[in-house]
């Protein structure tokens, strides 16, 4: 089983433990709360950073499942999540051109490629995708 919930300031130890690579990236998530947990089975799995600092839209812009949990929906799961509680109606996220993977994720979550950035990784060109939103919860 897997649940979604904002990642808190006590978590913190388990998650730089988890993610050592990361540590800085989540201190600073949890303490402006855009952080949440994918917890299968009782254990963290994985993570995601949310917020609104792109154009005012919802932006996904860190995702990362530990390798033994991939393949079971935590991704999935994390991104379901965000996009039922996204406030706009638009949610953008990026990846390399060399993530297949996650290129596949968010096909098959039906987003669509929205721009290509060059030079943020010199050779691996960084790929924009946006999903429209049906939800409810606009604020707009």
């Amino acid at each position: 089983m897997i649940t979604i919930r904002p990642a808190l300031e006590n978590d913190l130890a388990d998650l730089c433990q988890c993610f050592p690579i990361h540590c800085q990236t989540l201190r600073e998530a949890v303490q402006f709360q855009t952080a949440y947990l994918g917890i299968c089975d009782g254990e963290t799995a994985g993570f995601a950073i949310f917020d609104y600092s792109f154009f005012h839209l919802g932006f996904l812009s860190l995702l990362f499942v530990l390798p033994e949990y991939r393949h079971r929906g935590v991704a999935s799961a994390l991104m379901h999540f965000l996009e039922l509680n996204c406030t706009t109606p638009k949610l953008f996220t990026s990846t390399n051109l060399s993530n297949l993977p996650m290129q596949a994720l968010l096909v098959k979550r039906g987003y669509v490629l929205a721009g290509i950035i060059h030079h943020l990784d010199e050779g691996d060109p960084e790929l924009v995708y946006v999903k429209i939103l049906n939800n409810p919860s606009f604020n707009g």
